[in-house]
């Protein structure tokens, strides 16, 4: 019985403090989310420098400089913005904290909302 007492009360900081990011949390999962959320905000670059290297072919280095300075210009914005890094890294927390409490990723998530929506559309008489 003290054994399972003493084991209860050693544990990390980051099991206790539902805010507590480890550096990979802080150093690529929220940067990574900041980098798609940024390549949303910035989609008319992004298309623009897609397209200007779709139809360039190898000489894409080249010619789709402009497209491709726009673009960098238009996300380093996004990643310098500490509200932007603050509205992700909150949007991360909400995240984990749901993976915590339910075991179920995002992901999976996401596949079974599907999964559900496909068997209500089989239900619906056409």
């Amino acid at each position: 019985m003290a054994d399972e007492s003493h084991a209860r009360s050693r544990s990390f900081v980051w099991q206790n403090d539902e805010t507590y990011l480890r550096n990979v949390e802080r150093e690529v999962l929220i940067p990574k989310k900041m980098r798609d959320k940024a390549k949303v905000q910035c989609a008319q670059y992004v298309d623009a420098f897609t397209k200007c290297c779709q139809d360039s072919g190898l000489a894409m280095a080249i010619k789709c400089r402009k497209e491709n300075s726009e673009l960098k210009e238009c996300v380093t914005k996004y990643y310098k913005d500490p509200e932007f890094f603050e509205m992700c890294k909150q949007e991360y927390l909400a995240e984990r904290a749901e993976f915590r409490a339910t075991g179920i990723t995002k992901k999976k998530k996401k596949l079974l909302e599907q999964q559900q929506q496909a068997e209500q559309d089989q239900q619906q008489p056409t």
